[in-house]
């Protein structure tokens, strides 16, 4: 990330937050960093027969809310310090939607495709026996995140049931279905984020009929972001992967675009497309722009050119902070990333709810309480934005999550007694 480190933008973005709403300073001191953060050393053995060991590591912010949530990743670049600040969104976008979690992370530091399934496999449940003293149905709740899938989660989850000597599938969401995972589960991410783009729309009376839309990223969530988005009359107009893109004025076909990725291993080429850089994709003339990829893709250099009326980080930390004043000043909506990726982890809630009662929802009933959840939460960070006219809709999101979140400390008992002031009482009467 070069100069950019995610742990201090997220304290930035706390600590911005919290001013606005005039907290006590004890707020600030106790939200800037995780409560807990465990480092540990995973030897597995390689299908050679040698001993390798990984590192790993579980990050918990803040239980104040309520159980510890957040996923697992696999990937080589994994540090203590990204887990931290990952934690720390995780709370904020529990938060947001109303979940009653705090936040957590974990991640492994290794490269997942360059181990066999039993490798895998084996790093896996290691890694659950090292932080198995940490999680639990009632206590911190992992879940899948980069490089990881329902797969590995099922490992995870029989590994810890093997501790418990029970089956414990409120441990782990992100399951297969056959081992207590939910319906709607796999377009959750997607489909929170497609909703939250149509109630954007709505206030600002863009028609999403015809309205111009590009994907950066068109893996599980732009994909089907996509798919969603064409289906509410959108026509999608460009899309890029990690080895090139494709434009087309005239719009593509999602299902197409799946299909042709499908055979050829990217949807550069597609036909009747024009190639396309990611760059490209970023600054074109659009209606509506969702990064859906990596982290720091809208640096302060492609925010001065970015044309999007609406900017839908369906990516974690797609925009930078200095992007981010340039986009306010240029009048761009960014629906931030906490609000517009937070889908995933609201049907992973449902699905832990599923699990702890032994009733299984219709994916109807998913999609439903989904929606309900989304429009309440879009509605409740544009108020606040529109309540402070000068700040933009990350702040106004970060806003309504620290509040929940420090209510959640205050009453119980966290902040000392004299800590009532003026947050609270606007919040008595919001």
């Amino acid at each position: 990330m070069g100069e950019l480190n995610s742990f201090k933008i997220a304290q930035e973005q706390i600590k911005a937050a919290a001013q606005k709403l005039n907290m006590p300073a004890s707020v600030y001191e106790i939200l800037k960093q995780p409560m807990r953060v465990l480092t540990v050393a995973i030897p597995v053995e390689m299908d050679d027969g040698s001993i390798r060991v990984f590192t790993g590591y579980r990050a918990q912010h803040n239980y104040a809310p309520g159980p510890l949530k957040g996923g697992v990743r696999f990937h080589p670049e994994v540090t203590l310090e990204e887990v931290m600040a990952l934690s720390m969104w995780m709370t904020f976008k529990c938060a947001v939607v109303g979940l009653p979690y705090g936040g957590a992370k974990g991640g492994i530091a290794c490269d997942p495709r360059e181990l066999s399934p039993g490798e895998l496999e084996r790093l896996s449940r290691g890694y659950i026996q090292a932080i198995a003293p940490l999680i639990g149905p009632e206590k911190d709740i992992p879940a899948p995140d980069v490089y990881t899938n329902a797969q590995i989660m099922a490992w995870m989850m029989d590994e810890f049931s093997k501790i418990r000597q029970y089956n414990a599938f409120g441990v782990i969401t992100g399951k297969p279905v056959s081992l207590g995972g939910s319906l709607g589960r796999h377009e959750a991410t997607a489909r929170g984020c497609a909703i939250v783009i149509r109630e954007m729309a709505g206030v600002l009376g863009l028609p999403l009929e015809g309205a111009r839309v590009a994907v950066q990223g068109f893996g599980n969530a732009g994909s089907i972001v996509a798919r969603l988005l064409h289906e509410m009359g959108c026509r999608i107009v460009a899309v890029v992967d990690s080895k090139g893109g494709a434009f087309d004025p005239q719009g593509m076909d999602p299902a197409k675009l799946a299909a042709f990725k499908a055979r050829t291993g990217t949807v550069k080429g597609f036909p009747g497309s024009k190639n396309i850089t990611s760059q490209e994709l970023l600054t074109m003339d659009c209606d509506i722009l969702v990064p859906a990829a990596l982290e720091n893709q809208i640096t302060a250099e492609v925010a001065r050119k970015v044309r999007a009326k609406i900017v839908a980080e369906a990516a974690n930390g797609p925009t930078t902070p200095e992007a981010d004043g340039i986009l306010r000043q240029k009048k761009v909506m960014v629906i931030p990333d906490i609000l517009a990726s937070a889908g995933g982890v609201t049907v992973s809630y449902f699905e832990w709810v599923q699990n702890n009662t032994g009733y299984y929802w219709t994916e109807e009933e998913v999609n439903g309480n989904l929606e309900r959840i989304m429009v309440r939460a879009f509605r409740e960070v544009y108020d606040m934005y529109r309540q402070h006219r000068d700040v933009d809709m990350r702040v106004a999101a970060y806003m309504v999550a620290i509040r929940r979140v420090a209510e959640a400390m205050q009453v119980r008992g966290w902040l000392g007694q004299k800590a009532c002031t003026s947050w609270q009482r606007e919040a008595k009467t919001a």
